[in-house]
């Protein structure tokens, strides 16, 4: 388990208790070769498993923990257009013209996502709809210039409709929210048994999956060498997938990469299930739903018509205390028609933002390609990332090497100081963002 980052108070999930079967991937034991060693089993790690499979590579996943062990099995498992980070910043990156094939790539995650789920048969409640919502009206003046500009650049008008304030409710019977929007085209799903399905996915294509084997050293080299504790991988390529339990648990295997990531903790709760005819008074589409604070709250229901709500960010690793009554607190707020219903579980996980929230894909050898910085809106992005490595593998290179081309700075302050002096940046964002 890694030394600094607390999940203590992270494994109770409906995630799973609600999981689907899966099978008993094995530990690493001796010594193999592979034409290709992903290390993690998440979303980006299964995802480039799969599609250097379809291209006929040989490939090995080395999973420290368990399948979906990390954010991808415990996230608010919504599937959303575009990136982390608002547009302008990969515009000031990487010039319009390619921010538009960005946000075009993103737009095909969410095509793989679906076309995974169909093609591998995954019983992941998915669900179509998102709503983008606003808190009070400045915030929602912000949001309708935003989406002036991504209809009139993007042409995001066409998946997606506005919602004025006046008719608000309709979509959201909350009091809380102004304004917002509705995109047809992203959703959400149950993340740990799309995770599962992914694997079993991989594995029916002759990928090679191994659990509880943490690589403790790699060789560089024309053909890379792995180890575990109990064995070996030789391989021609390999793809760094482990995002934040990548430096805990394999410190000495791309250093560089560290400081340019920050785990930051996001924490959910599902309650009982709640009637049919109330869920779908609460969100008439059924759509999951995210606002626009810094620190923000997204919640949908689950199959079964639980209330899976998340938020309380916490920037310093650490577990807030009383986590579930301050969740339940934050429920109410936005649905006091929930005030008195039952919480019957909560959990967490901790995901790799970048400073600029932007995704940081790339080399850090010719062979040795790596994943990371999703900043919370990875469940789709993932999957583009693992499909665009596999390319890169195979010879095609473009659009890789264009995310690439996104820089990224190391955050401030070093390993000691530089987790206290994000918590006390997000604290003055989110004074700012209340008495603004």
């Amino acid at each position: 388990m890694s030394k600094n980052i607390d999940l203590k108070a992270t494994q109770n999930s409906y995630y799973a208790a609600s999981a689907n079967a899966q099978p008993a991937y094995p530990k690493l034991q001796g010594d193999i070769e592979a034409d290709v060693c992903v290390v993690g089993g998440g979303f980006a790690g299964l995802s480039a498993a799969i599609e250097l499979a379809d291209r006929g590579y040989s490939v090995v996943v080395l999973e420290a923990h368990h399948i979906g062990f990390g954010a991808s099995g415990r996230n608010g498992g919504q599937i959303i257009a575009g990136l982390a980070c608002e547009q302008d910043v990969i515009e000031n990156a990487l010039g319009f013209e390619a921010a538009r094939q960005v946000w075009g790539m993103t737009l095909e995650a969410l095509d793989l996502v679906r076309a995974r789920v169909k093609r591998f048969d995954i019983k992941c409640d998915l669900v179509d709809g998102f709503l983008g919502v606003s808190v009070g009206e400045r915030k929602g003046k912000g949001l309708r210039k935003w989406y002036e500009s991504m209809a009139q650049k993007y042409h995001y008008d066409s998946d997606a409709t506005w919602i004025e304030p006046a008719h608000i409710r309709q979509w959201v019977d909350s009091p809380r929210y102004f304004n917002g929007y509705f995109d047809k085209n992203s959703g959400h799903l149950h993340p740990l048994n799309y995770c599962l399905g992914l694997a079993r996915g991989a594995a029916s294509l002759g990928v090679k999956i191994f659990q509880h084997s943490p690589v403790s050293a790699m060789q560089k080299g024309e053909t890379a060498i792995l180890r575990t504790e109990t064995g070996s991988v030789k391989a021609k390529f390999v793809v760094l997938a482990g995002n934040i339990f990548l430096p805990e648990i394999s410190p000495k295997i791309a250093p560089a990469l560290t400081n340019r990531i920050m785990p930051v903790g996001t924490y959910i709760i599902g309650t009982e299930p709640i009637a049919a005819n109330l869920a779908a008074k609460l969100v008439p589409t059924n759509a999951a739903v995210c606002d626009t604070c810094v620190a923000l709250d997204y919640f949908r229901f689950s199959a079964d018509k639980r209330m899976i709500f998340g938020g309380r960010v916490s920037y310093s690793t650490l577990t807030p205390r009383y986590l579930t009554s301050k969740m339940q607190a934050r429920m109410a707020a936005a649905f006091p028609q929930l005030k008195d219903t039952k919480v019957d579980y909560t959990w967490g996980c901790f995901v790799d933002i970048t400073m600029n929230r932007a995704p940081d894909f790339g080399r850090v050898a010719p062979n040795v390609y790596y994943l990371q910085g999703f900043s919370g809106h990875g469940v789709a992005l993932t999957g583009l990332a693992g499909k665009l490595v596999a390319e890169a593998i195979s010879g095609q290179a473009e659009r890789l090497d264009l995310i690439s081309k996104i820089k990224h700075h190391d955050f401030p302050g070093g390993k000691l100081l530089r987790t206290p002096a994000l918590v006390l940046g997000m604290a003055w964002y989110q004074l700012r963002e209340k008495f603004g």
